[in-house]
């Protein structure tokens, strides 16, 4: 099949409101279009060979990869997301490989050591313009990596641009000028927003008991929990552990992921939306959980925030982390002849310490910690 006839499938099969290939506002640098592929299926394809994509498999979620090869990665995590990103925008009519497509890059500038190094980068930059992960995800694609003689950066639609700049959940907050729309203009990129969130919150959940951090008598409080157990064990009897949590995980994704496609579809019946001019328009959220479903994920998030990420397991690691991370900056800041191969200056910000800082961000967490021990252990090859 041509891109042609992919286009004119779309322009069949999808939405009204979906935001089409052939409609895209293009690239920053003008290329030929492809024979066979549409716009956003070629987004997609040049996120996954990328370097950044790569190494999301070393980098961490909530548990540190050498903690055991079962635990969620960025890059499991990434393909969580977009696989419910597709499943959403199939039933809604919308663009899968654009939400594919953002769903898949939405965490490539995340560093070492999840949210805590994050945290800990933005520290250390707070009187040089910042760190934040959304915007480093941003320039990875925009400019850090280098694939093609003509341009730098991947040379994304804008579309996919713009929904990694706007990505938004309780972890990501964009940097949005002045008289700038919050959310991205397209429902794809909001699906997956969303879809982030139900993939967090259910394999943080998963994960948390298989590392015995989190209790799961005291799940039986949680709404979303208690009555999804409740179902299977009323189809199925009583179950070991290991199946129990399984199933029970599985069926609160489906739940949320359900009420989010009925919801959306209730809002764009109620709102009138029959057009991309429609939705750009928008002030309020389209793509939305039912209210009831509000309530139950907030729950679920306050529970996972107070038995999960404030263990003494977690925050041991998070100060590691940021003892790692400070030790790193600071040595590179110091000698910057240490780093291995001086990163490609930001030509925007081509400080020191935007430098360090890129070289630091890109770094996996088993990088992050081969490279203390070969700063500091004197018994370690260099």
């Amino acid at each position: 099949m041509t891109r042609e006839e992919f286009e004119n499938r779309e322009n069949e099969q999808l939405a009204s409101y979906a935001m089409k290939s052939r409609d895209s506002a293009g690239r920053k640098h003008p290329e030929q279009e492809h024979p066979f592929r549409t716009a956003f299926q070629r987004d997609r394809d040049r996120i996954v060979h990328s370097s950044a994509f790569r190494r999301l498999e070393y980098k961490t979620q909530v548990f540190v990869y050498h903690e055991g090869d079962y635990y969620r990665t960025r890059l499991t995590h990434s393909i969580e997301v977009a696989q419910i990103s597709r499943t959403v925008a199939r039933a809604l009519g919308l663009n899968e490989d654009l939400a594919e497509a953002i769903a898949l890059a939405h965490d490539l500038g995340h560093p070492p050591f999840g949210h805590s190094g994050e945290k800990a980068l933005n520290e250390l930059m707070k009187d040089h313009g910042g760190f934040e992960h959304n915007h480093q995800s941003f320039r990875i694609v925009d400019k850090m990596e280098r694939k093609y003689p003509d341009f730098r950066g991947l040379n994304l639609s804008a579309e996919v641009l713009e929904g990694l700049k706007k990505h938004s959940t309780d972890y990501d907050h964009p940097k949005i000028e002045e008289g700038e729309k919050k959310t991205a203009n397209t429902l794809e990129a909001r699906i997956v927003d969303y879809s982030d969130g139900i993939a967090y919150n259910s394999h943080d959940l998963d994960d948390g008991i298989t590392s015995d951090m989190i209790d799961i008598n005291k799940l039986e409080k949680i709404a979303l929990w208690r009555e999804n157990l409740e179902k299977i064990e009323a189809s199925k009897g009583q179950l070991d552990l290991k199946m129990k949590k399984y199933q029970v995980v599985r069926m609160i994704i489906n739940q949320q992921v359900t009420d989010l496609m009925e919801q959306t579809q209730k809002n764009i019946r109620e709102r009138g939306i029959d057009s991309m001019e429609k939705v750009r328009s928008e002030t309020t959220p389209v793509v939305s959980f039912s209210p009831a479903m509000q309530e139950q994920n907030q729950e679920l998030k306050d529970f996972l925030r107070s038995n999960l990420y404030r263990h003494f397991r977690v925050i041991r690691m998070e100060s590691k982390a940021v003892r790692i991370l400070n030790d790193l900056f600071h040595t590179y800041i110091d000698q910057i002849e240490l780093l291995p191969q001086l990163p490609e200056k930001d030509l925007e910000d081509p400080s020191r310490e935007r430098t360090v800082c890129d070289y630091i961000a890109g770094m996996t967490d088993r990088f992050a910690l081969s490279e203390i021990k070969k700063l500091f252990d004197p018994s370690e090859k260099v």
